[in-house]
């Protein structure tokens, strides 16, 4: 049923020539270049701590499978911030925002909610080499094999990219009204369906199915995971043994109640309920501070990742005094 609020839909609104206009952050013109500034800033930085890490965990011959998941949540984040922030970017230094083609936001989109999806599909998996490390410590070196810890890393890309397909194609086969302002700094799922013309709620039906795909069952898993965990440390009486293995979770712990705090609270939720400044801010989170906070909680909590980077920057400098 078209929306009451929509002139005559648009005959050029499935053309892949039609563009739409990212408003970003065009209401505050007086705070452009502090914004450009910043976000520049932490980009550069989380550019630099992913690259450090992803170098130091390549260059380091033996790799525990907690090591080979920090790389490939690494890469992610790279790639998370790489898709997003320079479109950001723009949108501050064009005044009135920045366009993008109807293929190029799809394109956005998709790579969004795959490397996110990804994302959860591989908390899960680090959850698991978690359990498989406090509950099974005798077998962990035979159970978390270098095969497996690669086939979950393939299916987490996998998984995380089919679900995204199938709702980016679900999307933008809606009919859009000939308004394309989309008030965003990027193509974020809520902002382009609510240019959909349609009051029902059968277009939010595949953003609910990628939903339970992407963050419920992922959830799931990680809870069942620290479900065991939390069991096999009832039996376990040395309040130092139990602090160990605690302090092995907590990293993991922030990253996931993190990640999974944000897209709750935009993802799932009514269409009725969308709020165009809410949701920036929200995404502003996840997708400018969190790519710098999880390495920067790895790094600081993780004694591998710690010890990888002091190895690695110390060849560097025995490199530079050769």
């Amino acid at each position: 049923m078209p929306c009451e609020s929509c002139m005559e839909r648009d005959n050029k609104s499935t053309d892949a020539t039609m563009e739409f206009l990212l408003l970003g952050f065009s209401e505050l013109l007086c705070l452009r270049v502090l914004l450009f500034l910043i976000f520049l800033v932490v980009h550069l930085v989380t550019l630099v701590v992913n690259v450090m890490i992803f170098m130091a965990v390549i260059m380091e011959p033996s790799r525990p499978p907690m090591l080979f998941f920090l790389c490939q949540l690494s890469v992610i984040e790279l790639c998370y911030t790489l898709v997003i922030v320079p479109k950001v970017l723009l949108s501050l230094i064009v005044v009135g925002g920045s366009t993008i083609s109807f293929l190029g936001c799809a394109a956005q989109m998709h790579l969004f909610v795959a490397l996110g999806g990804a994302e959860c599909f591989l908390l899960a998996a680090m959850s698991y080499d978690r359990y498989v490390a406090i509950c099974q410590p005798l077998h962990y070196v035979v159970v978390m094999s270098e095969g497996l810890c690669l086939r979950l890393a393939v299916a987490c890309c996998l998984g995380g990219f089919a679900v995204a397909l199938g709702l980016t194609v679900a999307v933008f086969c809606l009919p859009f009204c000939q308004s394309h302002r989309i008030n965003h700094f990027f193509c974020d799922v809520p902002a382009v369906l609510h240019l959909a013309c349609t009051q029902s709620y059968t277009p939010e039906l595949p953003l609910l199915a990628a939903c339970v795909l992407l963050l419920l069952l992922p959830f799931l898993l990680i809870l069942t995971s620290y479900v065991g965990i939390a069991a096999a440390l009832l039996h376990v009486t040395s309040t130092v043994g139990r602090g160990k293995a605690f302090s092995t979770c907590i990293s993991h712990l922030a990253i996931t109640l993190l990640h999974y705090g944000c897209a709750t609270f935009t993802y799932i939720r009514p269409k009725s309920s969308y709020s165009p400044a809410r949701d920036k801010m929200v995404s502003l989170v996840y997708t400018n501070i969190t790519p710098l906070l999880y390495p920067l909680i790895y790094s600081l909590r993780n004694k591998e990742i710690r010890g990888v980077l002091r190895r690695m920057l110390r060849r560097k400098k025995i490199a530079q005094l050769n």
